[in-house]
């Protein structure tokens, strides 16, 4: 179900749902998506910000839309409810000044307490569907940055927060891969690993962000953990977790 964090008349702040579709991948697509919610509530933002364009030439409206999250991943985002106010909100992120924050549970153990992971990013090489930032990425690379901090973990897992920097597509699970921590239950990029920790979804959570409002100024909106992460947590503290959580 999504939670509204915050609403005025410039924009919604929603929680969204992990298994959740921001807005339909297929023309053809029935399948209810973040947009179709935002549009029975705000029918007037019909049409606001960009279109996407399919390979056959068809069109996808993405109404609201500013930014995405993956299906799999739940927490935050910001959706415009004007052209104008879409406007002021995109360029904000295209200037990379709007602060995001993830939190998620990799598997391994860290040998830092923090650290930043600066590869560009590219297309696999072994499956359509994933992108990749190691050796024998094709295509374009696109420069991409994401900063991580460690805050608890266990003796075979590690409780991030995770500040990316860029927005490529996938961007923190390609890292986290890239660095041999891939996140737990990600089942694109670390099929061959354990759902474990009590997840049964990918452990990956945008947890907050910071923005500039036209009519509010800036504001910092907050999704709270999911019921899993806290179980996890639990789960890495009998399993000799150490740490404060943050």
């Amino acid at each position: 179900m999504v939670t509204v964090i915050y609403e005025d008349a410039d924009v919604l702040v929603v929680n969204k749902p992990w298994g959740m579709l921001v807005h339909k991948d297929t023309e053809a697509s029935t399948e209810a998506t973040l947009v179709d919610w935002f549009l029975e509530r705000s029918p007037d933002s019909y049409g606001v910000g960009e279109v996407e364009r399919l390979r056959d030439g068809a069109s996808l409206p993405r109404s609201g839309i500013v930014h995405r999250l993956d299906r799999e991943t739940s927490g935050v985002m910001i959706l415009a409810k004007t052209q104008d106010v879409f406007l002021h909100l995109k360029a904000q992120f295209h200037d990379r000044l709007v602060e995001k924050e993830y939190r998620t549970c990799v598997y391994g153990t860290m040998k830092k307490e923090w650290g930043t992971i600066d590869r560009p990013i590219g297309r696999s090489s072994k499956d359509f569907r994933q992108r990749s930032a190691q050796r024998g990425a094709r295509g374009l690379l696109r420069p991409a940055v994401t900063n991580w901090e460690l805050i608890r973990q266990s003796g075979t897992h590690a409780y991030l927060r995770v500040m990316p920097k860029t927005g490529r597509t996938h961007q923190i699970r390609v890292h986290l891969k890239a660095i041999n921590h891939p996140i737990v239950c990600d089942q694109l990029y670390a099929p061959t690993f354990p759902c474990d920790l009590g997840f049964g979804r990918l452990a990956l959570h945008a947890y907050s962000l910071k923005i500039m409002l036209p009519s509010a100024g800036e504001q910092t909106f907050i999704a709270p953990l999911p019921d899993e992460f806290e179980r996890a947590l639990k789960v890495m503290d009998a399993d000799g977790g150490a740490g404060k959580v943050s």
